[in-house]
């Protein structure tokens, strides 16, 4: 994959920073989303590769831009599969909470699992302890074996866990062991992405949450050598635990999942050459958000990386809004 394609895809997430940006803290998550997927839809137009959304917005009859199987690029050039999320956390941009990220993924055909849009119970960590996890085993035996790889105590380390009561077992099993949680309300992408950053704080992600969200943050673990395990929940959402047969077989017969209780590794799910971007739209613990300032100045904050190499890069840009066609859309 040619490395200059990364600095073009991080444009594709400043892009739909800077569209959805202004809409922080506005209450509405469907036009923050809106804002984001247009922006990123038109810098993707102007990238000369021929590519495929796998993990997108949706199926083709609920999302009208970015759906899953939609041809994005020029068409010209490498063929790569993308997996994206325009607005990661549109509630935390909706309430001007932090952490709220445009993200991307891109890699070789057919190295993105093809995911329904379902839950997934997850586990991440960094490169130390990357190795020693396996979701298998129970929640007191996987904080035992990262303290050990990490050379701590289970004292000693940070979980960080969505606050949902579906995770009520998980957070009684980790406080157990005298272990330190971060709960959070949205958004798992970004403290997946933290277990692989040194000196994040963060250094596991546990419990159940989008299934298309664990393949972008393997993705991204892939590029810091990090460890990612996911398994597919098939529950329907809303309900209470109640198991959704015709997502079982949706995913049976359309996306050839014959095992579907198989727990992915990070290579299944994200496996090749891999790229993966990140802007900040809300500021965060790693990422600044997107700033205003007179004369139509913007600031923005990215993260951009690539698995061939483990080049880990931030990238600070000041945008002239004046020169930026592809914001017409907040106007």
């Amino acid at each position: 994959m040619n490395r200059l394609l990364a600095l073009e895809f991080v444009r594709v997430t400043e892009a739909a920073a800077l569209a959805c940006a202004p809409e922080m803290g506005h209450g509405n998550e469907k036009r923050a989303d809106e804002l984001a997927v247009k922006a990123m839809r038109q810098m993707l137009a102007t990238i000369d590769f021929d590519g495929t959304v796998q993990i997108g917005e949706g199926e083709r009859d609920q999302a009208p831009m970015l759906y899953i199987g939609e041809k994005v690029g020029s068409g010209q050039g490498e063929a790569l599969d993308v997996a994206l999320d325009p607005l990661e956390g549109t509630t935390l941009c909706a309430k001007g909470h932090p952490n709220a990220l445009a993200v991307i993924a891109v890699a070789q055909k057919g190295k993105f699992l093809h995911a329904p849009d379902v839950y997934m119970k997850k586990i991440a960590v960094g490169k130390e302890a990357a190795h020693v996890i396996d979701l298998h085993q129970s929640t007191q035996d996987n904080l035992l074996a990262i303290a050990k790889a990490k050379d701590c105590r289970p004292q000693d380390l940070t979980v960080v866990v969505m606050d949902r009561p579906r995770h009520q077992q998980l957070i009684a099993d980790i406080r157990s062991l005298g272990t330190r949680i971060q709960l959070i309300t949205d958004g798992d992408v970004q403290p997946a992405l933290a277990c692989g950053l040194e000196r994040s704080g963060v250094d596991v992600l546990m419990g159940i949450g989008g299934a298309p969200e664990g393949v972008l943050s393997a993705a991204a673990l892939r590029c810091l050598g990090g460890g990612f395990q996911g398994q597919l929940i098939f529950h329907k959402k809303g309900g209470k635990g109640e198991i959704d047969h015709a997502q079982i077989e949706r995913a049976q017969k359309d996306m050839n999942i014959a095992d579907i209780h198989k727990v992915y590794s990070t290579e299944e799910l994200a496996g090749g050459e891999v790229i993966f971007c990140a802007t900040g739209v809300t500021a965060g613990s790693l990422l600044g958000g997107v700033t205003f300032s007179k004369n139509q100045t913007a600031h923005t904050h990215s993260l951009v990386m690539r698995s061939t190499t483990g080049t880990v890069r931030f990238i600070r840009t000041n945008h002239d809004l004046n020169k930026k066609d592809l914001l017409i859309s907040n106007q």
